[in-house]
């Protein structure tokens, strides 16, 4: 495929009006909107900010290449646009931007599509080639020096693949490591020789910074006359991926990232780890440190594997914390997804055919709380963990959310112990760090699992298990005394409490006190069950409601995540709302909260009962005003729904 495929002309700019970079991205964005290429602006200009809050993605040069991959975009699209007096786009190099391309690719982008990209990006390391666009008048003569220059570079490629073959064929044996990988994989220079490095490539959407940092450390090195091999990490996965002999060979590594790569192969060698701008810009710098050893020895057990000396870039306390929340987040949401999709059906079941059908049972063990539910917890600790501790820090995390489960604590508790294991395993790599080194290969098998594992689970023990059992239990005594007062009070704080922590001790007090009244009234009194049932529902309808009709407001990943909320929702699986509880705790409980503690209150106001213990919607109609059981599920959703889409800041807020 054709560069200038993607790049069509009726989109170019050939005179830019802005003035500002959000101008620009403006500007670029009504033209891929006018020519049909997208079908959300919104949705495609909060992706493209959230490119630009990783790093600006003005590389230097007079170039900035704004890109995003999104289910906005119908077809994949380059937008390219000059400004002849060019604008400030937070570049790298502090210099004006003059060159722009605006990359929208497909979530589905093909593989054909993905190498276009890249062969694009590769094209604009060229200085030469970037002063011939800036010359251009027409979208004709941008688009004949782009098929000039592809075919250009596709004659080399060629050329390189004929001398390839030919010294495959008259060599005695291909031992020479690498030279079996494609054109774009092959080691730079001898690879043999003694000046030799690796290098890893990675950005966090992969179609376009990735490649250029690749081309330019490889250029770079043919210049200097260093060997290098260049791994990709781009939108088609891991590319030209590093041998074993290959990191072993080399005198120094290279990883220009801003997402994560795998690190763990790299243990006991010299690693730089630098932003992947540092890899189109500062090739030469960090090719010379890497060939001279000049980088901080990595170590791959716990911590955050980061020696004194690295320069990885600054990043906030709240950033870091955000970065290791959502990457238990997102390790959980299949289990919440799966597993309640199978309960929500069970339910179904078993108003169909009854409790005792196998169908039924079997759904509810799959996916109830000896199921994939009774994971969610030790999942998302053990993944934050991880990411703050390295591998070590999993074991002693996901035992912590267990304990957090087993006790009542909840997902608050999860929280607590994700995070303690994370920074016990950095306190333990740094305690043992003097150890001689003849043991510390026991480190990560031994000392890490049995000391972190002793310590989480002795704090877990005596002080996060003591304090929300107690809390639990004040609360059912509490709500006992209350059972005799004020009804539409009581329910208030009924449903309201079914959402402060969502399957934690304020919602099971909630929900064990209506069991409790339940089933001592002989199964004829629900009125606290509906409450509850009512106020549990709230959230997740909440959430799904908020990602619906406020898009703006929550990443693609959050609004797929919210339309699995209709159907736990409907479900009464109040957990369906703890990923997004869990990244924004104060709109999001607080939200749902409100809405939660009205539904319940106006059950209590409608004098409504519900006879059945869980269920949702599924067991509405057993309810003795049924219609006003949904109609206050209804309000207190809608409720929540709209502070929460109303309070929740914009990601497009973010540059």
């Amino acid at each position: 495929m054709r560069i200038t495929d993607l790049m069509i002309q009726e989109t170019m700019i050939m005179d830019l009006q802005a003035t500002t970079k959000d101008e620009a991205i403006d500007e670029l964005i009504s033209s891929l909107n006018r020519s049909g290429r997208i079908n959300d602006p919104v949705l495609f200009k909060e992706m493209i900010y959230k490119r630009e809050a990783e790093s600006s993605t003005g590389i230097g040069g007079g170039i900035a290449m704004p890109h995003a991959k999104t289910t906005a975009v119908n077809e994949p699209t380059v937008v390219f646009a000059k400004s002849r007096k060019g604008l400030d786009f937070e570049a790298l190099d502090d210099q004006p931007a003059h060159v722009f391309f605006m990359i929208a690719a497909p979530e589905g982008a093909g593989n054909t599509h993905l190498r276009t990209l890249a062969a694009l990006s590769r094209l604009l390391i060229d200085s030469d080639f970037i002063s011939q666009l800036m010359s251009t008048d027409t979208p004709a003569e941008v688009s004949a020096l782009f098929d000039a220059k592809q075919a250009e570079a596709a004659e080399k490629e060629a050329a390189k693949e004929k001398a390839k073959a030919e010294k495959a064929a008259n060599a005695a044996s291909a031992s020479t490591t690498g030279q079996q990988q494609n054109t774009s994989g092959v080691i730079v220079g001898d690879a043999n020789s003694e000046d030799f490095v690796v290098a890893v490539t990675a950005c966090p959407t992969g179609i376009a910074h990735t490649f250029m940092a690749e081309d330019a450390l490889k250029k770079k090195a043919q210049e200097m006359g260093i060997n290098i091999r260049v791994e990709t990490n781009g939108s088609e996965g891991a590319q030209n991926v590093l041998t074993a002999d290959e990191i072993a060979r080399a005198k120094g590594v290279i990883v220009a990232a801003d997402k994560n790569v795998e690190m763990a192969r790299f243990d006991g060698k010299p690693v730089l780890q630098r932003p992947v701008s540092d890899g189109i810009r500062k090739s030469e710098e960090l090719i010379r440190k890497a060939v001279n050893g000049d980088a901080p020895i990595y170590h791959s057990q716990g911590g955050n594997a980061k020696e004194d000396g690295a320069n990885t870039g600054k990043i906030s306390v709240g950033s870091k914390i955000y970065k290791d929340l959502m990457n238990g987040i997102s390790h959980m949401l299949p289990f919440v997804v799966g597993g309640g999709i199978l309960l929500a059906i069970s339910f179904l079941i078993e108003q169909l055919a009854g409790e005792d059908n196998p169908l039924f049972q079997l759904l509810q063990t799959i996916g109830g709380g000896t199921g994939a539910f009774h994971f969610l917890i030790p999942v998302l600790a053990g993944f934050i963990a991880m990411s703050i501790g390295d591998r070590p820090a999993l074991m002693p995390g996901m035992v912590g959310g267990l304990m957090a489960v087993n006790s009542n604590a909840g997902f608050l508790g999860g929280l607590a112990a994700g995070f303690l294991a994370g920074y016990v395993v950095i306190g333990l790599r740094k305690l043992f760090k003097g150890l001689p080194k003849a043991i510390d290969g026991l480190k990560p098998i031994l000392l890490y699992p049995v000391f972190g594992l002793l310590i989480v689970g002795a704090i877990s023990f005596y002080v996060f298990d003591p304090i929300f059992g107690s809390l639990n239990t004040w609360l059912v005594d509490a709500l006992g005394n209350l059972g005799t007062g004020n009804a539409v009070l009581l329910g208030l704080l009924l449903g309201g409490m079914m959402s402060i922590d969502m399957g934690g001790p304020f919602n099971k007090a909630a929900y064990t006190f209506a069991i409790g009244v339940f089933t001592s009234s002989g199964n004829t009194d629900g009125a606290w069950m509906a409450a509850v049932m009512a106020g549990g529902m709230v959230p997740p309808l909440a959430i799904a409601l908020a990602t619906t009709f406020f898009k703006s407001k929550f990443t693609e990943q959050e609004r797929k995540s919210g339309l699995t909320n209709y159907v736990l929702g409907f479900s009464f699986i109040t957990e369906g709302a703890i990923p997004f509880a869990a990244a924004d705790p104060l709109r999001v409980l607080t939200s749902c909260i409100l809405g939660s503690a009205v539904a319940g209150g106006l059950t209590q106001l409608w004098s409504i009962n519900v006879p059945a213990p869980h269920g949702g919607i599924f067991v509405a109609a057993l309810a003795n005003h049924a219609l006003l059981f949904l109609l206050a599920v209804a309000i207190g959703s809608v409720i929540s729904g709209l502070i929460l889409g109303l309070w929740k800041k914009s990601p497009t807020l973010v540059k």
